[in-house]
């Protein structure tokens, strides 16, 4: 769906983005990672043509990137831009109106999003009057009523609780499963495990990560694993380093070379295994690791 070669930015003398490559395919949620100042604010407003690169090259379902396009994009800044004396409904006509909908069209598919996000009471509020949840849900349905088939949103659960937080992370999937790509730019790394099929990690304004997020956590893997032992039938070897916890042996060592099956077969011998399980580091923990070796680096 999107895919960006060489791209670089500079502000005089300060380098926002360094020859960047990202491929997102199609009907993918892609997470677009990297600390406040890494470049990944620049890199939207480029795709949205707000800014233009220096060099490089962007191509949307294979098209280099044009004014066409707008219309097939929905963006959610992670600055709110809803005009706050107006009314909700006048609001989202509006915004479908801009996006190329008929007054009918718009007209259905705004009862629909008010009623599917329980917000229809609302409509001849001011934006103004509304909780900030209450207008976060009026800014997401402005970003995808026109359908766009790339949706990009940063930080789309700022400002909601754990129950509005899970209703909009399930029309998120929703519209994936519909077959729109989604870039989801946050810092909420439990959302990117949840919701994310490929990562792509910004830092000074250059790409650290990029891949699967079955492929980036197995690149991590340190190959180490966490074990309990209860009954012990002989003393554990002293290299061994274990915590009793009411009659369990909690320890976590590497293999050594040895296979995971090979070591289980070894530690038997010492013992019941009660568990054994690969120590997988989160996404937020590679997101801290690669950000402290970008800056040390």
């Amino acid at each position: 769906m999107l895919q960006i070669k060489n791209l670089n930015k500079s502000y005089g003398s300060n380098k926002a983005l360094t020859d960047i490559d990202l491929h997102v395919p199609k009907g993918v949620i892609f997470g677009l990672l990297g600390p406040n100042g890494a470049g990944k604010t620049t890199l939207i407003r480029i795709i949205n043509q707000i800014i233009e690169g220096d060099t490089g090259e962007i191509l949307i379902d294979k098209e280099v990137l044009n004014p066409t396009h707008i219309s097939k994009i929905g963006y959610l800044p992670e600055e709110r831009g809803l005009y706050k004396k107006m009314k909700v409904w006048d609001q989202l006509m509006y915004f479908a109106r801009l996006k190329g909908l008929s007054h009918s069209e718009a007209k259905s598919k705004i009862n629909f999003w008010l009623e599917k996000l329980e917000i229809s009471s609302w409509k001849e509020k001011k934006i103004e009057d509304l909780s900030k949840g209450m207008a976060q849900k009026v800014q997401f349905i402005s970003t995808i009523i026109h359908e766009p088939p790339l949706l990009i949103l940063d930080e789309p659960f700022s400002g909601f609780d754990p129950v509005n937080a899970e209703l909009i992370k399930n029309e998120i999937l929703e519209l994936k499963e519909k077959g729109t790509t989604v870039i989801l730019s946050t810092h909420r790394m439990e959302s990117v495990e949840l919701l994310c099929d490929q990562v792509a990690m910004i830092n000074r304004s250059k790409k650290i990560l990029d891949g699967t997020i079955r492929e980036v956590k197995k690149s991590f893997r340190p190959e180490v694993y966490k074990i309990s032992l209860r009954e012990l039938k002989q003393l554990l070897p002293r290299e061994w380093i274990a915590k009793e916890d009411d009659g369990n042996y909690n320890f976590t060592l590497p293999l050594s070379g040895k296979t995971p099956n090979e070591f289980l077969s070894e530690l038997m011998q010492y013992g019941e295994v009660s568990q054994f399980q690969e120590v997988v580091p989160s996404m937020e923990e590679i997101f801290i690791h690669q950000v402290k070796a970008t800056q040390h680096g």
